[in-house]
């Protein structure tokens, strides 16, 4: 793959900050280092919150979440952080949940599952389906579904389970470069198994360590992509970015949901790379990206459909 050409100049300049941080070969080190890098990477890229942004720590019945709010908020957005389900927390996507609280004026809940590998499959969606159920509890506002990577799996399977479970209507789900459960063996894995700062390699020992076994061939729950049923799940905006193994997951997610009669529509953003939220001060492709996505989830939560 000719990433010489299709990676821009300032992208790449993300690419070799990122591996300042961050190198390529980090999934070598102990859970413990890995965690450490990625803390700091993301520190390095953290921006300051924007003007008139509260946050407040809480406990969503023992899980710890932490609420973003500017005004008067009549919607809540449920935000998973991304991280192969090893890495982040509250502090790792804190500036992005903050932005997107401040551009769309909706609350912003941030939940902090449990991570791999201490806690495996399915301790992080049964945390993630818990925040969900006390913030629906706690504020009765309609909800969108919000996330990157791990986090953006963890929406797309609180989406399904939720079907007729909870008291609160979801307006919609906007899924970032999320892994979704798609054939690793063909597609955007082959095609971007080397892909800067995420490797078809990486994907394959991030599920490892989700599983600590065998990966479920039928449970939705792990991979949405493999539930038989697509029907009545909320207006569906994908994100993907055009270099990255799992790119492909957005488009037959969205073929999916369409299929069974639903509203999905997937971008994907040429020249990009997974992670590249962290690049939205210094990339313009990014920036324009990170646009597009707090614009998505702003429609949504007013029940606005743009993509027809």
């Amino acid at each position: 793959m000719d990433y010489e050409r299709l990676i821009d100049e300032e992208t790449w300049a993300f690419i070799k900050r990122t591996a300042e941080s961050y190198p390529d070969d980090a999934v070598d080190l102990s859970i413990e280092d890995q965690r450490r890098v990625y803390d700091k990477m993301c520190q390095d890229f953290r921006q300051p919150r924007p003007a008139g942004v509260e946050t407040l720590d809480r406990s969503a019945n023992g899980v710890a979440v932490r609420i973003y709010t500017a005004g008067d908020p009549t919607r809540t957005v449920i935000y998973f952080h991304g991280g192969g389900f090893i890495l982040g927390g509250l502090d790792s996507h804190d500036d992005v949940c903050a932005e997107i609280c401040a551009q769309t004026g909706y609350r912003i809940v941030a939940v902090d599952y449990r991570l791999c590998p201490e806690h495996v499959h399915p301790i992080q969606f049964q945390d993630s389906w818990t925040a969900v159920e006390w913030a629906v509890h706690e504020f009765g506002d309609p909800l969108v579904l919000a996330g990157d990577s791990a986090g953006g799996n963890l929406a797309a399977a609180v989406a399904h389970y939720a079907r007729g479970r909870l008291k609160a209507p979801v307006l919609g789900q906007v899924l970032i470069y999320p892994g979704l459960g798609g054939d690793t063996s063909r597609g955007s894995y082959v095609e971007h198994a080397h892909a800067p700062l995420l490797s078809r390699d990486d994907i394959l020992f991030y599920e490892t360590m989700r599983c600590a076994g065998e990966v479920p061939k039928s449970d939705p729950t792990f991979a949405p992509l493999l539930d038989a049923d697509f029907s009545d799940l909320p207006p569906t905006v994908v994100v993907t970015a055009d270099c990255d193994p799992l790119r492909d997951d957005g488009s037959a997610y969205c073929d999916k949901v369409t299929a069974a009669g639903g509203q999905a529509y997937w971008i994907n953003e040429p020249g990009l790379v997974h992670g590249y939220l962290r690049a939205r001060t210094t990339v313009k492709r990014a920036a324009d990206s990170f646009e597009r996505i707090s614009v998505a989830i702003e429609a949504l939560g007013q029940g606005i459909w743009s993509y027809d």
